[in-house]
């Protein structure tokens, strides 16, 4: 390092004799571009004053490649000023200098700006050209303005002008995105009536469109298309047929695909593994999940949290502990530090197996180690109060969760009504139901139901009758049991009218296989 700060240095001091400026040297601008490469940009910049000073100007080639290590660094404002540098000394600025500026712009999601920039080359004489447009179009269609990347290609390319590969799978791309197959299919053919190769990129682009609409059986068409094309299906191929079967939980063919992958001589990446897994904890098949992940650490391969949480709250799933810590400590060995998911699903085990204490104490530990619990985690532990029928420790949750500054949301408030009837503090939950609505939370049918089977148990229907009308107005549906226990409650107490009402609802709702239920007055 010493070396080459000397070599910097000694550069600088180079151009600042009087006999090296007589003559320009070129020498000056390939180390230039060199710093540029190393992104050393600010050493590139402070050599460019320096040679600036004795009126040396360097040429576009290099101007380019400030531009672009400018750009690379996300310093927008100062190779902007470079361009309009550029401009006064006499540097007139290329397509190249214009798209790289254009690009950096859309990178950081400033497309007005790079807009702008397009007006601005046409008006120094610099026609957009097709790179232009791909850099754009591309921008727009990752933010779901794919009307007006189509808009924009129209107005920056000839009529008579065909499109290239790029650009048409740019747009194909956009249209796959919004779900727009159809469109994506115009695109396609499109193509091939302006003579425009495919390439398997524009293949898997296709392929990713129909299994983000669960249309597995077209993408498997496009596939065979594909190897009729004489192309074959790379690691993008397949990691989206697996990641499109993994949600669709066919994960025996999920399987099989990773398999073909082997016979195609390409190995699984972590994406595959990250799918697949993903799939079977879907299924709720958690050993499988943990399988895979096995198989990636075999691999070399040490998944990111994400992965780790998911296995780790597939066994939480079941309130299996053990597995479920076991894995935490697979983790933690291999350097990869465990996060506020990880904390939640472990509680999570903790809860499902009854043990609140414990789950209480894993949340003391979080704050030990920085981790700050989330609304899932107080949401976890308040339904482990439930579970063990304890006001105290819900209220205490409660409390502790507003003090840190954490937002209650609707799951937070219903498991808290919900320990509070199941003790028989059902007009305190009432209270928190009313809170809930003046908060602006979306109320579901959750709520109601919870407080209207509470006062039917506590022997006071028409209370929950009047929480079924306020259901009813809202236009939530109610489950089938809330409406047989309302009816019942009603009928006991002589509310024939209002049962009937019930019973409407109830007649509905009525499970397949179910005889009728038959009206007694009791």
């Amino acid at each position: 390092m010493a070396g080459k700060h000397g070599f910097y240095a000694g550069a600088t001091s180079f151009l600042s004799s009087e006999n090296y400026y007589e003559t320009y040297s070129d020498s000056q601008s390939a180390l230039i571009r060199a710093l540029c490469l190393e992104g050393k940009v600010g050493v590139a910049l402070r050599l460019n004053d320096e040679m600036r000073r004795h009126n040396v100007v360097l040429d576009l080639f290099t101007h380019n490649f400030l531009m672009n290590g400018l750009c690379k660094m996300g310093d927008l404002s100062t190779a902007s000023w470079l361009l309009e540098d550029m401009l006064c000394v006499g540097v007139t600025p290329n397509s190249v200098t214009y798209n790289t500026l254009i690009n950096g712009f859309c990178q950081s999601d400033n497309i007005d700006t790079a807009l702008n920039l397009v007006s601005l080359m046409t008006q120094n004489g610099v026609t957009p050209n097709v790179v232009t447009c791909n850099i754009l179009v591309h921008a727009l269609c990752h933010k779901g303005l794919l009307d007006n990347a189509k808009k924009l290609l129209t107005e920056l390319v000839d009529e008579q002008e065909a499109t290239d590969i790029v650009t048409s799978t740019i747009l194909m791309d956009g249209c796959c995105r919004k779900g727009d197959m159809v469109q994506a299919l115009e695109h396609w053919d499109g193509m091939f009536r302006n003579g425009v190769d495919v390439d398997h990129i524009a293949f898997n682009v296709l392929i990713k469109g129909f299994c983000l609409i669960h249309d597995i059986k077209l993408a498997y068409r496009y596939l065979c298309e594909m190897l009729k094309k004489g192309f074959f299906p790379d690691h993008v191929t397949f990691n989206t047929l697996i990641n499109g079967l993994s949600k669709e939980r066919s994960m025996d063919e999920a399987c099989d695909i990773q398999n073909k992958m082997a016979l195609s001589c390409i190995v699984p990446d972590e994406i595959t593994y990250k799918s697949i897994i993903q799939g079977f904890y879907l299924e709720g098949d958690v050993s499988k999940a943990f399988q895979y992940l096995n198989e990636m650490l075999m691999h070399k391969m040490v998944p990111e949290p994400r992965i780790w949480n998911l296995v780790i709250n597939g066994y939480g799933r079941y309130g299996d502990v053990d597995s479920a810590c076991l894995v935490r400590d697979m983790m933690e060995e291999l350097g990869v530090s465990p996060n506020t998911f990880t904390y939640n699903g472990l509680i999570y085990a903790y809860v499902k197996r009854g043990n609140i204490y414990d789950a209480i104490l894993l949340k003391q530990v979080m704050l030990a180690s920085g981790i700050f619990p989330d609304v899932v985690t107080y949401n976890l532990l308040i339904s482990g109060a439930y579970n063990i029928g304890s006001v105290y420790f819900a209220r205490q949750l409660l409390r502790e969760m507003l003090y840190r500054g954490c937002q209650p949301d609707i799951f937070t408030y219903t498991e808290f009504m919900r320990v509070l009837c199941r003790k028989g503090n059902v007009q305190e939950a009432e209270g928190v139901f009313y809170k809930v609505q003046k908060s602006g939370l979306s109320v579901d049918h959750v709520p109601f139901h919870i407080l209207i089977k509470a006062y039917c148990k506590i022997g006071r229907p028409m209370e929950a009758f009047l929480f079924y009308q306020k259901m009813i107005r809202k236009g939530l549906m109610g489950c089938y049991s809330m409406y047989y226990s309302l009816f019942i409650a009603l009928m006991k107490k002589g509310f024939c009218q209002e049962a009937m009402q019930v019973y409407g609802h109830l007649d509905r709702l009525r499970p397949q296989g179910c005889e009728k239920t038959e009206v007694l007055v009791v």
